[in-house]
């Protein structure tokens, strides 16, 4: 990696001082790539201790024992306790003691294991952190990271050259970004063609990476037209997204959280070993079993399912904050079924856009349909694919029309 360069951060990253709308929303997206990227470095790092990429967890959005309080980041690997990751670089001092003290200043909060807390800041500030240190809960360790020690972290890991986190040069963070996501997925034969870059889209740099080593599958026969068994299908669909686009005065305010769940989502599945497939309007698509089907597919499905309730809840919650009219329902709902998957090229001789067609999807589609608020209902064929310890969670529910399907026999799974 080269080390020379630095990633410089200019003022309107952490100042706070513009607050026309513009501003506040380059800051918030700018957090979405901090996030992204602060994943990654993680990830990285704990793969250098010698961890394999699928032992190490990381969720955005983890919910707090208290309701509505979502830590940013929970990273867990084998070997230790898990931690916390607070990204809040453009939060004001104030800002930054309100927001820690509402997660996790609460002496009842039950925070599963985990004995530290990282925050992310812009600059650091003595008597914020003293304010900090009294307020959150002892069980937690906190560390502070302030731009320079971040800025440290990420050129050990990737070559982001000197670009400025302003909203002109983003575009070029991000590319910078992308480059060393595909060095890590493709080695040396990262050229950025189509191919690569779509693989990119659709998986993680460590399931392309894991793909290239333990199967010797090259690019072009990582994900080829055919016919693929036993795919899980996983559909997360906003709850009343329509209400909240109706209720929501400012457009850039349902642009913001649209990137967010698309970002997060998209996270949540590759990371969690599957494909994200495609986003259609407020709906996430993921695809588990492909290329290659593992045991632990169903599982890892349900997982990833669980995740996104929790990602809903969060970006529901951050955009009712924004509107005056109270919603009546928050987070997602999620339909899951399982079936032979038929991979189709979109154009002659070009693998770099694919789609897919199955009765598992249009199944999926008619179980989220029955799916309530931060519901996961799925078909009888995944349910039977389940642990029985997994299977518990479920119950099952009256046959569903399933009209052109027929009638499908379900199980459903309220998370909260």
């Amino acid at each position: 990696m080269n080390h020379a360069n630095r990633l410089e951060v200019s003022p309107i990253a952490g100042a706070a001082e513009d607050h026309s709308y513009e501003a506040v929303s380059h800051r918030r997206e700018l957090r979405l790539l901090l996030e992204e990227m602060c994943c990654n470095l993680f990830r990285f790092q704990h793969e250098a201790e010698g961890h394999p990429p699928e032992a190490i967890k990381i969720r955005q959005e983890f919910q707090l024992a208290r309701l509505g309080a979502f830590a940013d980041i929970r990273v867990e690997t084998p070997d230790r306790a898990p931690y916390f990751v607070e990204v809040k670089f453009g939060y004001t001092a104030r800002q930054v003691v309100r927001h820690m003290a509402r997660k996790y200043a609460d002496p009842e909060a039950d925070f599963r294991g985990a004995d530290r807390l990282l925050l992310i800041i812009e600059r650091h500030w003595p008597e914020t952190e003293r304010q900090l240190r009294a307020l959150i809960e002892p069980r937690l360790r906190l560390e502070i990271w302030d731009k320079a020690h971040l800025l440290h972290q990420l050129e050990e890991y990737f070559s982001l050259g000197t670009e400025t986190l302003t909203p002109e040069r983003m575009a070029a963070v991000r590319a910078s970004l992308d480059y060393a996501l595909g060095r890590c997925a493709f080695g040396e034969e990262w050229s950025g063609s189509h191919l690569q870059s779509s693989l990119l889209w659709h998986f993680s740099s460590w399931k392309l990476q894991k793909l290239r080593r333990e199967y010797g599958l090259e690019a072009p026969e990582i994900l080829p037209p055919g016919m693929y068994s036993e795919c899980v299908v996983l559909m997360a669909d906003i709850c009343s997204y329509s209400s909240y686009v109706r209720d929501t005065r400012n457009n850039a305010v349902v642009r913001d959280n649209l990137t967010a769940f698309y970002s997060k989502a998209r996270y949540e599945i590759q990371n969690s070993g599957g494909m994200l497939y495609q986003f259609v309007g407020d709906e996430a698509i993921g695809l588990f079993g492909i290329p290659r089907h593992c045991p632990g597919d169903y599982g890892a499905a349900l997982e990833c399912a669980r995740a996104l309730t929790e990602v809903g809840c969060s970006i529901s919650s951050k955009w009712q904050r924004h509107i005056d009219r109270v919603q009546q329902a928050q987070g997602v709902h999620i339909g899951m079924a399982v079936g032979d998957l038929q991979v189709v090229s979109l154009k002659p001789f070009d693998l770099a856009y694919v789609s897919a067609v199955s009765d598992a999807i249009n199944m999926a589609s008619r179980l989220v349909d029955q799916a309530g608020q931060s519901e996961i209902v799925v078909s009888n064929s995944y349910y039977l694919g389940l642990s029985e310890a997994e299977q518990a969670s479920f119950c099952r529910i009256d046959p569903v029309d399933g009209r052109t399907l027929g009638t499908i026999h379900a199980w459903k799974m309220k998370t909260y």
